[in-house]
């Protein structure tokens, strides 16, 4: 008897599994900043979350939306969207989840520390109908909303007011809670092993709502800094794959037996901005003054930097130039006006002259080297560029966990620096509202150069709740322009997704760079 009761918990502890359940080991050079999901509004940071955290509304394999912790949504009103929660969920940590975990998440997202107010900054009140419905109201109309609650991972208001973490920490004062280390969602995966810097492990979600489509038991991840490490950990079986490949190093990938490649375009646009708001730079040697105040000044570094350069010899051909805040794939795009301003030195050395600075300045440019595909390089590219025309630049490269805190919100500390932007939404009105805006809190958070053009914000208004879609684009055309002509920020490209895997992975790549777990399965 005792034999055959053994055998039966065998058998369902083995069904209980997903079939053949798998270990999956991965890499990238940089880690996690927190298990926080609100404290960095960055692509790789969100990702990794929401293999843990969900949303009420996620992705699917091809980009459409579809329901997660919301079982559907209707817009009763132009200003009020109604969401029907999904029953019989549970946070990992057994609290059922209820709408009393959204409201309580939507007041957390706007909360002190947090990065990712972009995604409520519409809400204006949320408003609990019963345990499994909530009723959302803007302030103005907001067709896009659902897409923008992608970004949104709801926490367990129970486990946040028991750990004392109802507010995220601010990563940016090196402030920690609860939460920063220690996760607990409703998703696919539980956190196990958490080591900052190094690895992180995480653990098959047995309860999860959801039919599971991986056949992963436990995953774990790894922090390898240097490339050639990295490469090398993949093609000796070490890793069964790593998130970001260097365009160097994909020939000797795809030649490998037992690894193979994927690539396709990001949605993510990487450029450079300025410090246009204080009165004197804080990293320069230029006194009583801000020259990036000066547009001349701004399209003199524009007309120095040739990015199809940077696009052959540094990008291997893996990127695509472009002259504009978004790319193709983009709700909004318009390539008719995605034209760049010609390389020309001796044009740029005459705007400086024009503006007063016949013999350039020197200047520190921040950027992340471990963040964007060959961002250390493109950066050398750029210090060699404006060498041209006399701006001589100190180079500053850190971990993205150093560089983020130092040049975005709140301390925005930097005169000339590098980031990257992927619309959570899909959308322009995305990369407008949150970079291009005037800083008020919740427009313009990673305006990290402070600039205000009033002209601007009008359209970015206007955007937000314009719902003839050829109104519609035509402001995103003409704030898209009016960024342009005045060489707000500098455009460099929409860079190549790259991954590497062993033969015997299957994954789902998707154009905004995430990586959902759900969908990993390995030795089939």
């Amino acid at each position: 008897m005792k034999k055959i009761t053994l055998a039966v918990a065998l058998l369902a502890s083995v069904l209980s599994l997903p079939a053949m359940a798998a270990n999956f080991r991965w890499a990238n050079d940089g880690d996690v900043n927190s298990m926080d999901p609100y404290t960095r509004q960055e692509t790789f940071q969100l990702s990794f979350m929401a293999n843990i955290y969900e949303p009420l509304v996620r992705r699917g394999r091809d980009m459409s939306l579809e329901p997660a912790l919301a079982t559907r949504w209707e817009q009763t009103a132009p200003t009020v969207w109604r969401f029907n929660l999904r029953p019989n969920v549970k946070f990992q940590g057994g609290e059922p989840f209820s709408a009393d975990d959204v409201l309580f998440s939507i007041q957390r997202a706007r909360a002190q520390g947090s990065n990712v107010v972009e995604y409520v900054s519409s809400i204006k009140e949320v408003r609990r109908i019963d345990d499994l419905t909530v009723e959302i109201e803007t302030n103005a109309p907001n067709p896009i909303l659902p897409a923008q609650l992608f970004g949104l991972s709801i926490m367990s208001k129970v486990w946040c007011e028991a750990n004392n973490a109802t507010a995220p920490a601010d990563l940016t004062a090196s402030t920690e809670n609860f939460a920063t280390r220690h996760a607990n969602g409703t998703g696919p995966f539980i956190l196990g092993i958490r080591e900052p810097d190094r690895r992180t492990t995480l653990r098959r979600n047995p309860d999860w709502w959801d039919k599971p489509e991986h056949n992963l038991d436990t995953v774990e991840f790894n922090v390898v800094a240097n490339s050639a490490t990295r490469v090398a950990a993949l093609l000796s079986g070490e890793i069964d794959m790593m998130y970001t490949v260097p365009p160097q190093d994909m020939e000797r990938i795809g030649r490998t037996q037992g690894a193979k490649l994927m690539e396709m375009p990001e949605l993510r646009t990487v450029f450079l901005g300025f410090d246009q708001m204080r009165p004197e730079l804080l990293k320069s040697d230029v006194q009583g003054r801000n020259p990036f105040q000066d547009e001349r000044v701004r399209r003199a570094f524009w007309q120095a930097i040739d990015t199809q350069a940077i696009h052959q010899r540094v990008m291997r051909r893996q990127s695509r130039p472009t002259a504009l805040m978004i790319g193709p794939g983009v709700n909004g795009f318009d390539a008719s006006i995605d034209q760049r301003p010609p390389v020309d030195v001796e044009a740029a050395k005459k705007l400086l002259a024009e503006a007063g600075y016949p013999n350039g300045f020197s200047l520190t440019m921040d950027c992340p080297n471990d963040r964007y595909v060959n961002d250390e390089a493109i950066c050398q590219a750029v210090v060699a560029m404006l060498a041209r025309i006399n701006i001589r630049i100190n180079l500053v490269a850190q971990t993205r966990v150093r560089y983020f805190a130092e040049i975005n919100p709140p301390r925005y500390n930097t005169s000339f620096y590098m980031l990257g932007w992927t619309p959570v939404a899909g959308d322009a009105i995305s990369a407008l509202f949150s970079l291009a805006g005037t800083r008020d809190g919740t427009r313009g958070v990673f305006n990290n150069g402070g600039f205000s053009v009033p002209e601007l914000d009008q359209m970015i208004s206007q955007i937000a709740v314009e719902s003839d879609q050829a109104k519609r684009q035509t402001l995103i055309n003409q704030a898209l322009t009016l960024i342009r002509d005045r060489a707000l920020y500098i455009p460099l490209h929409q860079q190549q997704l790259v991954w590497a895997m062993r033969s015997n992975v299957q994954v789902a790549q998707m154009p905004d760079n995430y990586f959902p777990l759900r969908y990993v399965r390995v030795g089939e």
